[in-house]
């Protein structure tokens, strides 16, 4: 006869222990020993690169919340220990400094590959850096997902889609990049990074998962890294100009990270079939002068608003198309930009003092 298992997590599996002899499920040391297995299967040792940047962090702390052992492998170029020193107590938890552009020799069950400099302003202090941890970092996780049988999602960009001409941008779509531009390391790299999961894929069998990851804020975003969200923010709470590049009419399309997150396991948890790419991102697109008038007023900032040139090839618009991802993830955004916002707002009112 099959015996149920109690559908809690394995993180409350572990908070129950010391109460096992009083929980009804325990009643029957035939449960016990059911659940116990079901539970040990179930937890996976997942390497996170990257994992202590903005988005590595979040996700390392979601993984651990569902009972995984978490691997986070960092160079700390953009990550920051700060983002994950809550972690550290967590004995499922593990820090390895090393930079993906060189081999790394470890046992893993899953890897979420999300190292490499995302913002403009650091990946292009160092563009052949760059293009080395994009396309090394690949080659390298990819020969660790070989090895050990691991499925692998690459954390892609909608920057593949450069400055688009369609609108809005599906995965079909091949883009509309200058491939000799300041902007063309991160880029290409990413492009190249996309090659070289499909071909492990076809080669090799690796399981593999691409995601196109649109314009992403929340708490831990770096307070430098010259993104539109965290340098409003910054400058608002300053009472500093706010500066935007170009008339202010050119859109975005604005994600909150916790719905980020669950896009990206929500993928590394479908069906081997399903390799992507696909678009996690908002579909809800706003120019940059709304963004900029919103954040004034939610700070109560004084602060007034310049108008910059525009950098080259930054694109005029961007806003994906998530239909794939409401059909094969079952995912779409559930943050709103105002709510979103308030919880970033808040993050840096406390870590600018």
């Amino acid at each position: 006869m099959k015996l149920p298992v109690t559908p809690f997590r394995f993180a409350e599996f572990r908070r129950c222990a010391p109460q096992f002899p009083s929980h009804p499920v325990f009643l029957n040391i035939t449960n016990l020993f059911t659940i116990f297995a079901y539970y040990t299967y179930s937890m996976k040792r997942i390497l996170v690169t990257g994992g202590a940047g903005f988005i590595g962090s979040h996700l390392c702390e979601h993984l651990l919340n569902l009972g995984h052992d978490v691997v986070c492998l960092d160079n700390y170029f953009t990550g920051s220990k700060m983002n994950i020193v809550h972690l550290l107590n967590n004995p499922y938890f593990e820090i390895i400094r090393h930079d993906v552009t060189m081999p790394i020799y470890i046992e893993t069950d899953e890897i979420y590959n999300l190292a490499c400099p995302a913002s403009p302003v650091h990946y292009q202090y160092n563009g052949i850096k760059t293009i080395k941890t994009s396309v090394m970092g690949a080659i390298n996780t990819l020969g660790l997902a070989k090895r050990t049988k691991a499925k692998i999602l690459q954390a892609s960009t909608s920057e593949i889609y450069g400055d688009p001409e369609v609108h809005p941008q599906h995965e079909g779509y091949w883009g509309n990049v200058n491939t000799l531009g300041p902007r063309a390391c991160y880029d290409e790299g990413k492009r190249v990074a996309e090659t070289l999961f499909m071909n492990y894929y076809f080669q090799n069998n690796v399981r593999i998962k691409i995601a196109r990851i649109f314009n992403t804020y929340g708490p831990k975003m770096n307070s430098n890294d010259g993104r539109v969200v965290s340098n409003f923010i910054v400058q608002a709470l300053k009472g500093e100009d706010i500066t935007i590049f170009g008339d202010g009419t050119h859109t975005r399309s604005f994600q909150y990270v916790d719905d980020l997150i669950a896009g990206l396991v929500r993928l590394m948890d479908t069906d081997d079939s399903f390799l992507g790419p696909v678009n996690l991102g908002n579909p809800i697109e706003i120019t940059i002068g709304t963004l900029a008038k919103m954040i004034i007023k939610m700070t109560g900032s004084k602060s007034k608003i310049i108008y910059l040139p525009l950098p080259q090839d930054d694109p005029k618009q961007r806003k994906p198309d998530i239909t794939l991802a409401k059909k094969e993830l079952g995912w779409a955004p559930k943050v709103d930009v105002e709510t979103g916002l308030e919880k970033t707002i808040e993050y840096f009112r406390k870590t600018l003092i």
